[in-house]
């Protein structure tokens, strides 16, 4: 039950990333809180797996700020890779 609290923080935080990233327009809005919510579920049951307790700081700390970071880390290279990928078309068409 307790990798629910840390699935809902990753999300909440995750929809703040979202608005503090900027190239919102380059990317969809459920992107960067779909990617922590996910990391969130995968390093939350694989400290679980590895016998890290629910009262372990560093069991929260990973699976929420941790994927959070990651979120975020993932969302800026869509973004440069989105306007990379803009620029070049544009000068392709000679725009």
């Amino acid at each position: 039950m307790y990798i629910l609290l840390a699935l809902i923080g990753a999300c909440a935080l995750g929809i703040a990333a979202h608005f503090l990233i900027g190239g919102r327009e380059l990317r969809g809005v459920a992107l960067t809180p779909a990617i922590a919510t996910a990391t969130s579920a995968v390093v939350y049951t694989g400290l679980q797996w590895a016998g890290v307790g629910e009262g372990s700081i560093w069991l929260w700390l990973a699976s929420v700020l941790g994927a959070v970071a990651v979120a975020a880390l993932a969302t800026v290279a869509v973004v440069a890779a989105r306007r990379r990928s803009d620029a070049t078309a544009k000068a392709a068409l000679g725009i």
